[in-house]
């Protein structure tokens, strides 16, 4: 049962990062200035880098799962989550300050809004992953419909996300 949940949990993790670099290539779409491309490719690349980093998590975590059944690896784990979370953050809070800088237009403006919805949304979602991963620590499967839930919100805030950037695109 817990390979089954693994599973379900990277392909969610896919997803997203797939729904990002369409956002991102909505944007470039919308605004098609150099810099704007530029970041666009900036974004992408990060965004690339940082799935391959929970992958490679994900493998890892499930190997010392399998090693030892002690609570000391999982902790390390989260902490790792809470360190790559901080990264992102970072990240973020510096594109969206070099895109204040270029770009002092009202389109840019609505723009910024979006992304920072955006990146509000991928941090929801990482908490949620993390939410997940503490609940599978024991073996009963008692949580399991639990974990069905969650990532059934995860679906319904990234379809409410999709059609409220599409919204602001069309009223841009």
């Amino acid at each position: 049962m817990m390979t089954m949940t693994t599973t379900r949990r990277r392909t969610t993790t896919i997803t997203m990062t797939m729904m990002m670099m369409m956002m991102t290539l909505m944007m470039m779409i919308t605004t098609m200035t150099t810099i704007t491309m530029l970041l666009v490719i900036v974004t992408i690349m990060l965004l690339l880098l940082l799935m391959t980093m929970l992958l490679l998590m994900m493998r890892w975590r499930r190997r010392s799962r399998t090693r030892t059944r002690t609570r000391a690896t999982t902790t390390t784990t989260t902490t790792m989550m809470m360190m790559m979370m901080m990264m992102m953050m970072m990240m973020m809070m510096m594109m969206m300050m070099m895109m204040m800088m270029m770009m002092m237009m009202t389109m840019m403006m609505t723009m910024m809004m979006t992304m920072m919805m955006m990146m509000m949304m991928m941090m929801m979602m990482m908490m949620m992953m993390m939410m997940i991963d503490d609940d599978d620590d024991d073996d009963n499967d008692d949580d399991d419909d639990n974990d069905e839930m969650m990532i059934m919100l995860m679906m319904m805030m990234m379809i409410t996300m999709k059609t409220m950037m599409l919204m602001k695109i069309t009223i841009l």
